[in-house]
């Protein structure tokens, strides 16, 4: 281990302590001048043991936090911000993000007692902030959340462009799209490293526009005659829009069944990305509407225990059975890792009669996906010309072929490694395997941290 080295004012360092590697949990550190940024904060779950969130160890920027000038949430999927609730006391630094995150913030950090002690810097997009020897600028992406944000980090040393999670969207429904013009100005600003995305890289083609789910989600939705129940992600503001006015075009009332999909829901109205025309039943009174006259969206997509979808297949929602001739919408991906559990929730749903519809099933896309696929990746490297491609983001094959897209686009250097790695941009670039010790640490059900085994089956968060 090398982490007696310090960053100097003609360094510049990228260390990530989580989510290179792994899809999920991303912690990312930069060094210049003897201080760090920290960029994201997330956590991942343990497959079987849902109630247990699984966090990176932030033992190295802990031992140094005297110089961590601030951290940045891109924006507010949990494998980015989830982390910041338990971790934030051994950092106590001043937290930067824009208008929704920082709703969705505020609620994690009121209910674990924080929030009148965290520092939190509201950012809008487009705009420039100097945190410590770093200035910073944010970049409106698209994404299956509102409010993604690209970073492009400059400091004396050099300039990066942190995508965060991202895709190419001409109509996310939610927010504005990118702006083509900003990105390809990059072209001429230097950039040393672009540390990208690399969830997509294996897919070919362009990922799918959210606005082109309207017509398969309705045809589906119009055909059934039971209930219809829609799982996906529920920070999928987005999605959530297309299904509002779905129910109220096939005359079905919209009901959300779980905590995390009413408390984003919540945040969205809070924020004013929320259709002031949609009536939302309470999922108390669901169970006297006619079958024929629901539309539930649920949470539970990935065959999480405890949530709504998975209490609905084994008989123990508190609210609503669901019965025979029923149909259960999958409007999401099954995130690689999650397969098993998906498997078994399908299972117990064909248990009770239910009819499933997945992406797969259906003639007309029913989900996208929040990342970029091949073509995507291409034209943000032919765009932003980095000096250097780092993929994260992604397992080994998915920042393995990120690596050679980037290469094909005339990249002069892309760097692979993995958490605890240090990756040196100035001069000759270069990989430091092992710089910093790296691990994982998990929640106990009483609220205690503890030391988690190294295992590669977590569960990972992605929209």
């Amino acid at each position: 281990m090398h982490s007696e080295l310090i960053p100097d004012h003609n360094a510049l360092w990228f260390l990530p302590l989580g989510g290179c590697g792994e899809i999920g949990m991303n912690l990312n550190l930069y060094g210049h001048d003897r201080r760090w940024l920290m960029v994201d904060c997330g956590i991942t779950f343990e497959p079987g043991r849902q109630h247990e969130v699984i966090l990176p160890d932030p033992t190295f920027i802990r031992q140094r936090r005297q110089s961590l000038s601030g951290m940045i949430i891109t924006h507010a999927h949990e494998d980015h911000i989830g982390a910041v609730p338990y971790l934030w006391p051994q950092l106590d630094c001043p937290i930067y993000t824009t208008p929704f995150t920082a709703e969705i913030l505020r609620r994690k950090l009121a209910s674990a007692g924080l929030l009148s002690r965290a520092p939190i810097i509201e950012v809008r997009p487009g705009e420039r902030h100097a945190i410590g020897p770093f200035s910073v600028e944010w970049l409106q992406l698209t994404h299956s959340i509102p409010e993604p944000n690209a970073l492009v980090i400059r400091t004396p040393a050099g300039h990066i462009f942190h995508t965060a999670d991202w895709k190419l969207d001409p109509s996310p429904i939610v927010g504005p799209s990118y702006d083509r013009i900003r990105l390809q100005q990059l072209a001429n600003e230097n950039i040393r490293a672009m540390v990208c995305d690399s969830t997509n890289a294996l897919v070919p083609g362009h990922s799918v526009s959210e606005s082109s789910l309207y017509a398969g989600l309705k045809n589906v939705v119009a055909a059934c005659e039971g209930r219809v129940f829609v799982g996906c992600f529920g920070s999928n503001i987005a999605r959530l829009h297309t299904l509002a006015r779905i129910a109220q075009e096939t005359g079905r009332y919209l009901c959300l069944l779980g905590r995390s999909l009413q408390n984003m829901v919540a945040a969205a109205k809070t924020q004013d990305v929320w259709p002031r025309d949609v009536t939302l039943v309470e999922p108390g009174h669901a169970g006297y509407l006619p079958a024929e006259e629901l539309l539930a969206v649920a949470t539970g997509s990935q065959g999480e225990p405890r949530t709504a979808l998975w209490q609905l297949a084994n008989g123990r929602h508190p609210a609503l059975d669901i019965e025979a001739g029923d149909t259960v919408i999958f409007s999401a991906r099954t995130i690689p890792g999650n397969e098993p559990a998906v498997a078994r929730l399908q299972s117990a749903l064909k248990g009770r009669s239910v009819h499933l519809i997945t992406s797969d099933q259906s003639d007309l896309p029913i989900h996208a996906s929040g990342h970029p696929c091949q073509d995507e990746l291409r034209q943000m490297y032919q765009w932003v010309r980095p000096q250097i491609a780092i993929p994260v983001h992604g397992e080994a094959a998915h920042m393995a072929r990120n690596a050679v897209l980037a290469r094909d686009c005339y990249v002069p250097y892309a760097l692979t490694g993995e958490n605890g790695d240090l990756f040196q941009l100035e001069g000759t670039p270069r990989c430091l395997k092992k710089f910093a010790a790296v691990g994982r640490l998990h929640l106990t059900p009483e609220g205690r941290l503890q030391s988690a085994p190294q295992r590669s089956d977590f569960i990972p968060i992605a929209g």
